[in-house]
């Protein structure tokens, strides 16, 4: 449950919101609806807010019409709406790394631009840089991040201790000699485990490539797939699996059987999303619960730079008639106060000052909290290609990671898979 805020606090809500910026088109409040149509997903962060919605509602005079779906429903309603030009949406909860480009190309969602930067106490630059990236489209603003994660390295205490390693990796080099030298010592347990999926993979993939200084596409939308550095990222994050990785591995794993995996005693390193953590910390979930730390993602040739992203964010229908009201609700939805409130409840925010906040983080391991803060730092605002057609554009790119684990030529792969990634990407740029 949200914590109240006091009645004092509520006046100051109510006298900061009548003094924000107008939203995304310059409504104001006097010609626009006092009811706010707000369509979010099935979240827990959703659950929180609805939560807290009285609160707003009395400090504004403002109603709030909710409407809750699951993702599929959310996308299919968003697909028929959207393309309609339909004024009955008005703030809309979206996947900034799946839909952004689509939204972002059609004009589907305002500029907020103005707004972001003219709310000064509401604090703009407080919201971490990789969440921030994306959910900024061709130089604006077109949402603000809400719920976020980064890629960290979960690990067995015991087995590096074991094995006389005094603390966890800090590079892809030593992740690599500390898998083999555990694996070695430790039959039937392999040094390391990770999505094998050609789909699945490629997010977690990611942050292999960055930090071997690879990219997906070049800024001018050239297929980088097949650079050097992406080459030896393919081979590496391959490589370690296909050398390291549990006995006959499947290549069709996502998080949850990479998961049980790690959490059944049968791996000493995994590296994962820092979302997933109660799965290998809770005891009726995993074997191995007491023994599980967290690092911050190796550093490879380019540094650590492991994705920081946010899985959803909010923003405004450029259809609208309400935009100055939608704002309002936007401006306190992600506010300081109900972001630390979501991160106590376990959904981690964007809000630097939240994420470096002891109350904020009390209830989550101290290790997992500095790795996440370190990926915050140097961290990549996409895990998965920039286009419009992701779930094509993964099937290509994630292909020569399935060919890199089954011991094919990973830079032969890559060079094939470039082909048909340009292919798409000049599809994308008709």
């Amino acid at each position: 449950m949200l914590r109240r805020t006091a009645t004092g606090s509520a006046l100051a809500l109510a006298a900061a919101l009548s003094l924000s910026a107008c939203g995304g088109g310059g409504d104001d409040q006097s010609t626009g609806s006092k009811t706010i149509q707000v369509t979010l997903a099935n979240h827990v962060w959703t659950e929180n807010i609805k939560a807290a919605l009285p609160e707003f509602e009395k400090s504004t005079g403002l109603k709030v019409k909710l409407t809750q779906l699951g993702e599929d429903q959310l996308s299919d309603q968003y697909n028929v709406k959207l393309n309609a030009g339909t004024s009955d949406l008005d703030v809309m909860m979206y996947r900034p790394l799946q839909e952004g480009k689509l939204f972002g190309k059609n004009g589907y969602l305002a500029d907020l631009t103005k707004d972001v930067k003219g709310a000064k106490d509401w604090n703009w630059s407080d919201f971490q840089p990789g969440p921030v990236e994306a959910t900024t489209y061709d130089g604006k603003v077109e949402g603000v991040p809400l719920i976020t994660e980064t890629e960290v390295l979960y690990y067995r205490k015991d087995l590096l201790k074991k094995a006389g390693f005094s603390e966890p990796p800090k590079t892809l080099d030593e992740l690599k000699a500390q898998s083999a030298k555990i694996q070695a010592a430790n039959p039937g347990v392999a040094g390391f485990v990770a999505r094998t999926g050609k789909s699945a993979a490629v997010t977690q993939f990611s942050s292999y490539l960055y930090s071997f200084g690879g990219k997906w596409a070049t800024d001018d939308d050239k297929a980088a797939i097949d650079s050097p550095e992406a080459k030896q990222a393919y081979a590496y994050y391959g490589g370690l699996i296909h050398d390291h990785g549990p006995k006959n591995v499947s290549t069709d794993m996502s998080w949850p059987e990479a998961m049980a995996i790690f959490t059944q005693g049968k791996s000493a390193f995994y590296t994962e999303a820092s979302s997933l953590y109660k799965n290998a910390t809770d005891p009726a979930k995993s074997k191995v619960s007491d023994t599980v730390g967290f690092a911050a993602f190796p550093a490879g040739p380019a540094g650590s730079k492991p994705y920081n992203v946010p899985s959803w964010a909010l923003g405004i229908n450029e259809s609208s008639e309400n935009k100055a009201n939608a704002w309002k609700f936007i401006e306190w939805a992600t506010s300081k106060e109900q972001t630390l409130a979501n991160q106590k409840a376990g959904v981690p925010g964007a809000r630097s000052s939240v994420a470096n906040d002891p109350e904020a983080t009390s209830t989550y391991p101290k290790d997992l909290v500095a790795a996440a803060a370190e990926g915050a730092k140097n961290g990549v605002g996409f895990d998965r290609p920039k286009v419009v057609k992701v779930p094509e554009a993964r099937e290509i790119v994630g292909l020569p990671i399935v060919d890199a684990i089954t011991g094919k030529d990973a830079a032969a792969s890559a060079e094939e898979a470039a082909k048909k990634f340009q292919a798409l990407l000049d599809d994308e740029a008709k």
